[in-house]
């Protein structure tokens, strides 16, 4: 596989992110299946507040620690299953979701001769609303490793939200 200049690489990345954002908030999530990789690691990390003096990190972020999910794709693909069931209680009726993504920029790349693999950053929004009264927003960032064979997927995302509390009725939208 040839190496494609960086500037290619954030431009196809970013097409890449975008078409997933947007199958997700159209909820195409079988065709949103196909961008993870099958080893996917997939987690959202718990923020805590401490003051500037402690010297620790702001996100709960090593082995022993919690996250709000620590999920693969077998995991992913059961939510899914039971989303298209139509007996999802925490998704009837079903959320509409927007997503807007930003800052998106590479950090690292690798390449050898089977694949490409590329470390990006870029921060979300995520606004979800339900029923007549439920409006709910999510800021953070993500750290994703995407990998390029035939085709780019996620081999690994982490997601950094912004509040220390979730004040969402559920968290069973995709992040």
């Amino acid at each position: 596989m040839e190496t494609p200049d960086k500037r290619q690489i954030l431009e196809e990345t970013t097409d890449f992110l975008y078409e997933e954002s947007e199958l997700l908030s159209d909820r195409e999530y079988e065709n949103w299946l196909t961008m993870l990789a099958d080893d996917i690691s997939y987690k959202m990390l718990i923020v805590r507040n401490l003051s500037a003096r402690s010297g620790r990190p702001d996100y709960l972020e090593g082995e022993l620690d919690l996250s709000w999910f620590d999920e693969g794709k077998d995991t992913i693909g059961k939510r899914v299953q039971q989303i298209a069931t139509g007996q999802h209680w925490a998704e009837a009726p079903p959320s509409r979701t927007t997503r807007m993504l930003s800052n998106i920029r590479i950090h690292d790349i690798k390449h050898n001769d089977d694949y490409l693999e590329v470390l990006v950053r870029y921060n979300f929004v995520i606004n979800r609303n339900r029923n007549e009264v439920n409006e709910d927003s999510l800021f953070g960032k993500k750290i994703d490793v995407l990998v390029k064979r035939e085709k780019w997927q996620i081999k690994s995302r982490k997601v950094y939200i912004n509040q220390p509390v979730i004040l969402l009725g559920n968290l069973s939208f995709f992040i």
